[in-house]
């Protein structure tokens, strides 16, 4: 009898140890933590490279309707980008206009949810000018406080018109000492405490006409001079010239410059932003050249103006609200 004999061989099946699987997770993770923000980068740029793009097919179509003759065109532009201020290193330039260009390009730069509006304007030409999600000038996202409104609303006015008469000619002087009408303001900014208020910091001079109706009417004749210098530092005294930033009652702002002077008060010694200006001299410190509609725009070209013509008070720049 035969036998046979039928051998069976079974391979065990081996699978992934938990270690394995666990080195695996740990890869894909740290391939994906790489991955994201560099795939978010590059979405960025792209969103800026199309926001480029149309911004200046929007300033090529504006110019092309000016050598037409038609100087209203005017195209605003949705941005696509997600977060504010460039991601692209480098200067960007938009026909040959830079931020430098302070006449031309009107704002901080683009913001997340913003536009930008061009148009011709026939003193200075093409313009861009940025805006934020509310149809406000860009300022990175931020406001500078009212420089009006410390002497609106403290009661220094009325406190002229009822001590003195309302045909007088007001001054008010940051570093007066003994001064009952800077003491007022002074007492109304620390009890109601803004942010981003330039007139902390630096020298000011509030000058002009308390009345309110006539041909000196405050609102056409009442002007607040600001710089970032402080004019009673050792370094700086009398007979300096300093830039200033010149914000009137009726909401327009300027750049221009002044010279310190000194100044006495109840036999105290200080300086000055400005000499003593009669009333019918003010406008001569104001120049269509210089004019912005915000302060925000005014601000960030007075730093420019500061860095580029006043370099001597580059310092000077630091700590203000809105620096970057």
């Amino acid at each position: 009898m035969e036998y046979t004999k039928e051998c069976v061989s079974q391979e065990k099946e081996r699978g992934f140890t938990l270690a394995e699987l666990l080195v695996v997770v740990a890869i894909i993770g740290i391939l994906t933590a790489i991955s994201i923000p560099v795939f978010t980068s590059q979405l960025e740029k792209s969103r800026e490279a199309t926001d480029l793009a149309n911004v200046r097919s929007a300033y090529a179509e504006v110019l092309t309707a000016v050598n037409s003759g038609d100087l209203d065109e005017r195209n605003n532009v949705t941005l696509k980008q997600k977060k504010d201020g460039w991601q692209t290193p480098g200067k960007i330039s938009i026909g040959g206009i830079t931020k430098d260009d302070t006449n031309n390009w009107l704002g901080g730069g683009p913001v997340a949810g913003g536009s930008c509006e061009v148009y011709y304007d026939s003193q200075h030409g093409p313009i861009l000018k940025w805006l934020d999600g509310s149809g406000s000038v860009s300022g990175g996202g931020k406001k500078l406080a009212g420089l009006q409104d410390p002497f609106n609303n403290s009661g220094v006015l009325a406190y002229v018109v009822n001590n003195y008469n309302k045909g007088v000619n007001l001054e008010i002087d940051s570093g007066c000492p003994n001064s009952v009408m800077r003491s007022q303001v002074m007492d109304y900014m620390e009890k109601n405490k803004v942010s981003n208020n330039l007139l902390e910091k630096g020298t000011w001079a509030y000058l002009g006409s308390v009345a309110d109706d006539g041909p000196n009417s405050g609102k056409n004749n009442r002007y607040l001079f600001w710089t970032s210098v402080d004019v009673n530092s050792k370094n700086v005294g009398a007979g300096k010239e300093v830039p200033i930033i010149i914000s009137t009652a009726d909401g327009r702002f300027y750049l221009s410059k002044s010279t310190t002077a000194d100044r006495e008060n109840k036999g105290k010694q200080y300086v000055t932003i400005a000499d003593h200006i009669p009333l019918n001299k003010y406008k001569n410190y104001l120049s269509e050249d210089q004019k912005y509609g915000t302060l925000e725009e005014a601000f960030d070209a007075y730093k420019k103006l500061v860095q580029k013509g006043y370099p001597q008070y580059t310092d000077t720049l630091k700590d203000l609200p809105l620096d970057k």
